[in-house]
């Protein structure tokens, strides 16, 4: 059961975090999840301990799903600027 909620949340997040960075139009679906399910991981083990909020895995709550953005966006931040050489464009 928690590989579908995975799919499903790194999907919404991915897409999401993707529309936010101006991205949506270059990714496809999978994409969107395999951005969504790392930057969620990532999140997991960087922003949850220092904000206090748990996980997607601890349980789905409004602030898991918004750490897992933050985690996304801050990912894509992090393929922009290797890309293309600014975090934003």
């Amino acid at each position: 059961m928690n590989l579908i909620i995975w799919l499903i949340v790194g999907g919404i997040v991915g897409w999401l975090a993707s529309i936010v960075m101006k991205r949506d139009a270059q990714q496809g679906i999978i994409l969107n999840i395999v951005v969504g399910i790392v930057g969620a991981l990532l999140a997991g083990y960087i922003i949850s301990p220092l904000v206090g909020v748990g996980t997607i895995n601890s349980g789905f709550s409004l602030g898991s799903f918004l750490v897992s953005l933050v985690g996304a966006i801050v990912l894509l931040a992090l393929v922009n600027l290797f890309t293309r050489g600014s975090a934003r464009s």
